[in-house]
């Protein structure tokens, strides 16, 4: 709860406020007994009317004041815990912003989208219930057992029984509550992973007739998730009627021992005063009740809050260096070396002492086969990973003593997964550079072969994108990507396998024009077409992590293995000695 306690000190001004409005109503509300003592015990018995109006006016009032404050203070809880909820969500999101690939992998897409929404709501609602009986409550209950074993100490004795009764109810439902609410939240994120993947994969799952299947598979997690929720509802639902029980309880006992000193005359008070005191009695037992229904809700909210701030807490495995450096003499020149990587967890590296280098005007290109390693390779030219051992050089500076916004600004990088974000086609090229005029996002979409498709479309440019894409082809989502990278004019292009759903022709075309646009700059290449990379002046052929060999086309062939293999399997013994 540390998180939360930290944002609700933003807002010390509404919570004095908060403070002051409460104990108005709570003073309003305990002012009641005493007059309405005097009311039955004075005012009526004389028959003085002007004293039971003077009486009644003044409680009129106080019930004025008090419903006054209590909207008060209804208003200003529903602003600060709306204000906690939003600063709240802004610091995750913010965090999550700069997590590095392992932090996510850690935590897992569905979990942080859980912990953003569903967990900061939970913290909202328990803060806008929380602001106004967790101080009320307290102060109603001390002050009416003051004025109760004030006004008769004998039959306030009852509480002796009553609250130690209350408290040991508490106390069992938060052992119960507490890893209920900490299993549901996980049951959550899982009902989220399970809708995310539905709504993405809809296709693959339609097309291999699996709907029913994922169905079933929803339902017994829903089932699962609601068989929990039960089990805390009716552990919640059952304190009300037993601390129903306990105030029943109290005021008849009460009740029976006034009575009994009644019938045995032994009378020491008024009827006015056993009503003052039966009424101090029921607002203990309220207030009791309604720090209960706080009690009740606190566990699932502490889960909550513990998993917001552990998301807040955690530290980016990938972050800056308090002095970075840059290199302004040098641009576009790339060194690996001596590079291995693990990924956390695996016992084995993903990549095993790698070392090349690649300077502006040079096309280095990585191939090899499925699960290679060759896509960990690029991640780690922008940063995505750190290195376990070795450097990762670009422009003669360890990627690591770089601002990691500069590093990736000299770098245009298309991932292996063309993702589009929801918008048009003119936004997504110009989240490449936010500072792109028409003209050259224009020239970014010729490069990469993809100006026909857009003009065609009714609003050209401005035409409307889906989320992740979904309203384009696989090829038109990957050239759009690629003109993205394209409009930032970038020292070091990387493409990761972002041709692959390409035609033949279209991706000889986008290479040509490619070539020219890339001239001045280093590109590296990842990719499954021989086609696409025999022109390169450097190729990589890796396999289990290893670079196997390193040369021209023609100096494979002759020297590595693996890469004639490779060259086999898509070309014919024509193809291959032309």
């Amino acid at each position: 709860m540390k998180c939360v306690f930290k944002e609700l000190f933003r807002y010390k001004k509404e919570l004095v406020l908060i403070v002051l409005t409460v104990i108005g109503t709570t003073l309003c509300t305990l002012g009641l007994p005493s007059l309405l003592t005097r009311l039955i015990d004075k005012a009526i018995p004389e028959k003085n009317t002007v004293l039971v109006f003077e009486i009644g006016g003044i409680m009129l009032l106080l019930v004025v004041i008090g419903v006054l404050c209590g909207i008060i203070t209804s208003h200003i809880s529903a602003l600060v815990s709306m204000g906690v909820g939003k600063n709240l969500r802004s610091k995750v999101f913010n965090k999550v912003q700069y997590f590095s690939q392992t932090e996510i992998d850690r935590f897992s897409t569905s979990s942080l989208i859980t912990r953003t929404n569903n967990d900061i709501t939970q913290v909202q609602i328990f803060l806008n219930q929380c602001l106004r009986i967790a101080i009320q409550a307290p102060i109603m209950c001390v002050c009416g057992i003051i004025l109760a074993i004030s006004s008769s100490p004998k039959l306030s004795s009852v509480l002796i029984i009553s609250i130690p009764l209350m408290a040991i109810v508490l106390i069992m439902i938060g052992r119960i509550a507490v890893p209920l609410s900490t299993k549901i939240q996980l049951k959550i994120d899982r009902i989220n992973l399970v809708m995310r993947e539905k709504l993405t994969g809809v296709r693959v799952i339609r097309a291999f007739g699996t709907t029913d299947f994922e169905s079933k598979k929803f339902e017994n997690i829903n089932r699962d998730y609601q068989k929990t929720n039960k089990k805390l509802q009716k552990t919640t639902n059952s304190v009300m009627p037993v601390l129903t029980l306990i105030l029943s309880f109290t005021a008849a006992m009460v009740m029976l021992m006034a009575a009994n000193q009644f019938v045995n005359k032994g009378i020491d008070y008024t009827i006015g005063e056993v009503m003052a005191i039966i009424q101090y009695i029921m607002q203990i037992m309220m207030a009791v009740i309604m720090l209960t229904l706080v009690f009740i809700m606190l566990p699932r909210a502490a889960t909550a809050a513990a998993r917001a701030q552990e998301v807040l807490e955690t530290e980016p495995v990938i972050k800056n260096k308090e002095i970075t450096k840059d290199n302004a003499d040098l641009k576009g020149y790339l060194t690996f070396k001596n590079v291995s990587f693990t990924y956390d967890g695996a016992s084995v590296p993903a990549i095993k002492n790698l070392s090349f280098e690649a300077k502006p005007g040079e096309t280095t290109a990585i191939i090899g086969g499925t699960g290679m390693g060759k896509s960990t390779i690029v991640n780690l030219i922008p940063r995505l990973y750190d290195v376990t051992e070795g450097q990762v050089l670009v422009d003669g500076i360890d990627v690591r003593d770089y601002d990691t916004e500069v590093l990736r600004n000299k770098i245009g990088f298309v991932p292996q997964k063309a993702v589009l974000f929801s918008g048009t086609i003119d936004s997504n090229i110009a989240f490449g550079d936010k500072n792109a005029g028409e003209e050259r996002i224009e020239e970014a979409v010729k490069i990469a072969q993809s100006y026909d498709f857009v003009m065609k479309k009714q609003d050209a440019f401005n035409s409307p994108i889906s989320q992740g894409g979904t309203n384009v082809s696989g090829g038109q989502r990957q050239r759009l990507a690629i003109a993205r990278a394209i409009v930032r004019k970038p020292e070091i292009y990387v493409f990761d396998d972002s041709f692959s759903a390409l035609d033949f022709k279209t991706d000889r075309l986008l290479r040509e024009a490619l070539s020219k646009e890339t001239g001045n700059a280093t590109v590296v290449i990842v990719a499954q077409r021989i086609s696409t990379i025999m022109e390169a002046d450097r190729i990589i052929v890796v396999e289990n992590g290893e670079v196997e060999g390193i040369g021209t086309h023609k100096e494979l062939l002759k020297s590595c293995k693996v890469y004639k293999e490779i060259v086999k399997s898509q070309m014919s013994k024509e193809d291959m000695e032309r």
